[in-house]
């Protein structure tokens, strides 16, 4: 591992549609005097901002160049077509590509769907962003094929949306330079993973430290001492069979 000394604060990088803000929590939660920074950039800008050093790590689509960097995948996006609501589609709960045959979809400069071109006609200009594409599609031009999490990211009262079953997925991974590997990007895989506070896995030994030290006191504060051998700890003297036997009492025999 690289970076031992802990920075003043931890760069996280984050593309739109992903929600960092479980893991910000807890990260305030452990680690109260390390400040977390945000970035949002754009997709295909993250690995440039990571290389660069402009953040120690991102949260970015999948995927990315292993030998550079190291990723830990999250999880995988529902794929949508985000329609206006009044569109026939609406009356269906998911639909397929060749249900987009006959239809204008959008192909943004911006897409990270990874297909060389999507399902349907194309348009005549490829918008510049996933944002100017819902633009259009609101306008009643074309549709927009997209992650469930841009569809929200971008949502409108006019717009809706239903999964296509057979598109391409975007997949969502924690991602940094491999050689840069530091003490503080360990404590976030921890968290990312959800491993507990009390796990020595991921935390910096400034946080194992405190942690070491109430279960010391924990163990000694309930140790008890053995009794010696032969005795018993609990048990009266008058009781059973480790005291010495009671004098029995009673009428005094006649003697004959």
């Amino acid at each position: 591992m690289t970076g031992t000394d802990a920075s003043p604060s931890f760069r996280l990088a984050y593309v739109p549609g992903v929600t960092p803000a479980k893991w910000v929590r807890i990260w305030n939660e452990r680690l109260p005097d390390v400040p977390l920074t945000l970035l949002q950039v754009p997709a295909a800008e993250a690995p440039k901002v990571l290389r660069g050093g402009e953040a120690d790590a991102g949260l970015v689509r999948l995927p990315v160049d292993r030998t550079v960097f190291s990723a830990i995948p999250l999880y995988t996006e529902t794929t949508v077509v985000v329609v206006p609501k009044d569109h026939v589609m609406t009356a269906v709960d998911e639909v397929s590509c060749d249900d987009l045959a006959d239809e204008v979809v959008f192909h943004p400069l911006d897409d990270v769907l990874g297909w060389e071109r999507p399902p349907g006609e194309p348009a005549f200009e490829r918008p510049a962003t996933t944002e100017d594409a819902i633009e259009l599609v609101a306008a009643g031009v074309g549709l927009l094929v997209v992650p469930q999490s841009l569809a929200r990211l971008h949502h409108r009262r006019d717009l809706t949306y239903r999964p296509v079953v057979d598109a391409p997925q975007s997949s969502v991974a924690l991602s940094w330079p491999e050689d840069a590997t530091t003490d503080l990007v360990e404590d976030f895989i921890g968290i990312v993973r959800g491993r507990t506070v009390n796990s020595t896995r991921g935390r910096s030994p400034a946080q194992q430290a405190p942690a070491e030290a109430k279960r010391q006191r924990t163990d000694a504060a309930g140790t008890r001492r053995k009794p010696a051998p032969g005795k018993s700890a609990d048990r009266s003297p008058r009781s059973g069979s480790g005291g010495p036997r009671a004098a029995r009492r009673g009428k005094p025999r006649r003697r004959s």
